[in-house]
């Protein structure tokens, strides 16, 4: 399997809830912050980490993160091509978060980071370049940014959390070998 960007700099991402959610909920903020200059997310999910801050250790507010770019998604071309997003995805309240990240990489040519498969799917599909927190732990390594113990730990670290990721910490040197990414 050919990973698209897998050699060269961490291109410019935008991460869903989920992905912040999990890292503030295992108290590994700091993780994206030490190991990213910027990180862009989007209004909606800002809004939908915050709801759940009181349960993060170290996170009172999203705009507390100075390496976390919040798009405020209000031109008319971005609310055009979030309805369309809506649509593809089927949006309910579970979905608008992933939709408000589709609109930012298709908007502003970012990389979309979530463990949504369903997502990932469609929006694939589409045409967009998504991955999910594996394949961005194992960037961080092959940048010399994180060891493979470390992400391996991670990797654990969020499971811990209720994170659904594809493999084990132990499991993930293979896993991640099989798929080019290590």
């Amino acid at each position: 399997m050919s990973v698209t960007g897998a050699d060269g700099p961490l291109p410019p991402l935008v991460a869903d809830a989920m992905v912040i959610h999990h890292f503030a909920k295992a108290d590994r903020l700091d993780v994206l912050g030490a190991c990213v200059s910027t990180l862009t997310t989007t209004h909606i999910v800002a809004k939908e980490v915050d709801k759940y801050s009181d349960q993060y250790p170290s996170l009172r507010s999203t705009a507390d993160l100075e390496w976390l770019r919040v798009l405020p998604q209000d031109t008319d071309e971005e609310l055009i091509a979030f309805g369309q997003w809506a649509n593809l995805l089927g949006a309910d309240e579970h979905n608008v978060g992933e939709a408000s990240v589709f609109t930012a990489a298709e908007i502003h040519g970012l990389v979309a980071i979530t463990d949504d498969r369903d997502a990932t799917r469609v929006g694939r599909a589409q045409g967009l370049e998504i991955h999910g927190t594996v394949w961005f732990l194992t960037r961080l390594h092959r940048l010399g940014k994180m060891t493979l113990v470390e992400i391996c730990g991670h990797v654990d670290t969020l499971r811990s959390t209720g994170m659904r990721l594809p493999c084990t910490g132990n499991e993930l040197p293979d896993w991640a070998s099989r798929r080019g990414l290590l």
